[in-house]
C-alpha cells in the first residue's frame, strides 16, 4: 500500500483552485438569479402589453364602426340635399 503525499505549495494550489471554483459558482448563481428576476418583470411588461393591444384593438375596432355609421349619415343627408334641389 503506497500513500502519496502532496506537498504544502501542492495543497495550496488546490485550494486556491477550490475557492475560484466557489467564485465561479456565486457569480454564475448570481447571475442567474437577476436573469430569472428580469425574464419575470419581462413577462409581466409582455402580459401588460398583449393587455393593452386587446383594448386598443377593440377601441380602434369600435371607432371605425362608428367613423362608418357617420359616414353613411352624411352620405344619405347629402343625398337628401340633392333631391330637395
Amino acid at each position: 500500500m503506497s500513500t502519496s503525499t502532496i506537498s504544502v505549495d501542492e495543497f495550496q494550489a488546490l485550494e486556491q483552485k477550490v475557492l475560484r471554483a466557489v467564485e465561479v459558482v456565486k457569480r454564475e448563481r448570481e447571475a442567474r438569479a437577476t436573469a430569472e428576476a428580469e425574464v419575470a418583470t419581462l413577462r409581466a411588461q409582455l402580459a401588460e402589453q398583449q393587455t393593452l393591444s386587446t383594448m386598443v384593438e377593440s377601441e380602434l375596432t369600435t371607432l371605425t364602426k362608428e367613423r362608418e355609421a357617420v359616414r353613411q349619415r352624411v352620405e344619405k343627408m347629402l343625398q337628401q340635399m340633392d333631391e330637395l334641389l
